[in-house]
């Protein structure tokens, strides 16, 4: 199956980007990021801000633009069976040097687990970003909801402050 990214959710003053690889199966069906209901993304991100989590989608994307944050994903477009990352072929990486023309204040970029992470720094070789690698909010990745919102927490504290 041929998949394709969603556009760029966030201000063009958002001075962090956070960016997965390629929405899964449940989040393309649905026309939303992190739509499956075992993502810890937005939990986690509702989280830290001390909102309780919404089910419309339109006020999770409030979320991200009112306060400093740009959403997308490392893929413009790959052929993938399923939703797992080591299942995509043909990737295609999305264009970092125009999306950061778009967005010049972000200077942190939080990358969704290791593929979104060795994807982005394959597409993306400027070198005036803190790049880092965040555990993936997938439920395929085991590591506790504790401890992935703890890491999170501590990552978007400190970028929010650049």
């Amino acid at each position: 199956m041929i998949c394709e990214c969603f556009a760029p959710i966030g201000k063009t003053d958002a001075r962090v980007l956070i960016v997965g690889s390629m929405p899964g199966a449940a989040s393309l069906a649905a026309g939303e990021y992190y739509a499956h209901p075992q993502n810890a993304f937005w939990r986690i991100l509702f989280g830290f801000f001390g909102r309780p989590l919404p089910r419309d989608y339109e006020e999770k994307k409030r979320l991200i633009g009112e306060n400093g944050l740009a959403l997308w994903d490392t893929v413009q477009s790959c052929s993938r069976e399923g939703s797992l990352d080591g299942n995509m072929r043909g990737i295609r990486p999305n264009d970092f040097e125009a999306f950061f023309a778009a967005y010049p204040q972000i200077r942190t970029v939080l990358c969704n687990g290791k593929t979104a992470y060795d994807l982005f720094l394959g597409a993306y070789k400027g070198e005036d970003k803190t790049v880092l690698r965040m555990p993936s909010t997938s439920p395929a990745y085991t590591l506790c909801y504790g401890d992935k919102a703890a890491i999170w927490t501590e990552a978007l504290t400190e970028a929010l402050k650049r």
